[in-house]
């Protein structure tokens, strides 16, 4: 079993800082690419659309077991195996002109993905402790939200440039190289194996999504994550098709769009001491107000530049909810953290994926205003869901308070 050397720890962790964003990198690279796909391959807009939801499916699927497989099988093999599959499916996406062939890819793509990023962040806990060990989990969240910043620009600029499979070539060359240092520099983390015990496992897993505050955290983090995916799924089609813009336009538009959402983040850590239900329920009722807004403008004025700044705004807010949610739900079970980070990001991705395919087949968005109504009714769902979470809270408080009086 080959083992991590100690003059090569300092590589291989920034090999695996530069691993967690792979997720969003697979999904936002080609999201200026989106009409071309669709021209190219002569299918619909919903059709290349699908391609993201299917990847995002299978990856929060996959999320809820690899966890367990990695903490029993290691996660050197398993990851450089998941890199290695993760590449031939990009070349072969990038290779191919069937729509069906790419759905399977991406399929692929997902699993692997989960088990690279899960083994990556899983790398840390392994390796590291103390202070040292929270001073680089509380990047993990900043260095996830490079992703959408730098992806879709990167992805306009070859799109304009090389057409829409170089995003997939560029996708399949990055995991090729990050394996080959993988190989040279990194090696098992994983200290004591443990046995694979579905029945305890399984136990865990009935606990957490029984727990109702948790699950309304869930529903809460996929409505602010929907709303980003919602985006990235439609204004390509509204920049390049109705606007009549580049594709490196639209990844200028979704660079600013990742900047907002980590601002929103950000500014969450910042206002961390402050009261959990209130500044989200400020939040999540800034961000309907803005939505309203975006509709009522849109019958005077509608145009790249109102699109964006009420996108910017409801990013930033959706941002700013999600990080507050998402630490939440992480600290919910800190006796089982790792099926917990498992089944929340899992979680997140599944039914992110059913509420934004949803909604885009539901609502034609072809125009700033549809986007609205698709942002307007995220955030009445999400006042709903946040309701629920608050009045679910309050009772969990107060059975812990009886539980520790007798």
């Amino acid at each position: 079993m080959k083992l991590i050397k100690d003059n090569h720890q300092g590589i291989s962790t920034f090999l695996s800082f530069a691993l967690l964003p792979l997720s969003g990198f697979a999904t936002d690279i080609y999201i200026p690419a989106l009409p071309s796909m669709a021209s190219d391959l002569s299918v619909t807009n919903s059709a290349v659309q699908l391609s993201l939801i299917l990847f995002m499916v299978s990856y929060g699927i996959s999320q809820w077991f690899v966890g367990s497989l990695l903490d029993s099988y290691g996660r050197f093999r398993l990851g450089t195996s998941a890199l290695l599959i993760f590449a031939l499916a990009s070349f072969t996406i990038a290779a191919t002109h069937n729509i069906y062939l790419i759905y399977a890819m991406r399929i692929l793509q997902g699993t692997t993905v989960a088990m690279i990023v899960v083994g990556k962040r899983a790398y840390f806990v392994d390796v590291y402790s103390g202070d040292k060990l929270k001073h680089y989990v509380s990047l993990f969240s900043i260095i996830w939200a490079t992703a959408p910043i730098v992806a879709p620009f990167i992805g306009g600029y070859l799109q304009a440039v090389f057409g829409w499979s170089s995003n997939f070539y560029f996708l399949g060359i990055f995991a090729v190289i990050i394996l080959v240092f993988e190989l040279i520099y990194s090696g098992e983390s994983l200290k004591h194996f443990q046995p694979f015990k579905a029945k305890t496992i399984l136990q865990v897993y009935r606990t957490t999504l029984t727990t109702v505050d948790f699950v309304l955290g869930l529903v809460i983090i996929a409505i602010s994550y929907a709303m980003l995916v919602v985006y990235g799924m439609t204004s390509p089609f509204i920049i390049e098709h109705v606007f009549h813009l580049s594709p490196v336009v639209t990844g200028y538009c979704s660079l600013l769009s990742g900047v907002f959402l980590m601002l929103g983040g950000i500014t969450s850590k910042m206002l961390i001491k402050k009261d959990f239900n209130k500044k989200l329920g400020i939040a999540i009722a800034l961000q309907a107000v803005v939505a309203v807004f975006m509709i009522a403008s849109s019958t005077l004025v509608s145009n790249l530049y109102t699109l964006m700044a009420f996108t910017l705004v409801i990013h930033y807010f959706g941002g700013f909810v999600f990080n507050n949610v998402f630490a939440y739900c992480l600290g919910r079970f800190t006796k089982n953290a790792g099926i917990a980070s498992g089944v929340t990001g899992g979680s997140m991705y599944i039914i992110t994926s059913i509420l934004s395919y949803g909604i885009v087949n539901v609502i034609p968005i072809q125009s700033q205003s549809l986007l609205g109504v698709a942002y307007l009714s995220f955030s009445i769902v999400l006042i709903a869901a946040f309701t629920l979470f608050v009045r679910a809270r309050a009772r969990e408080e107060v059975q812990q308070s009886l539980a520790q009086a007798v």
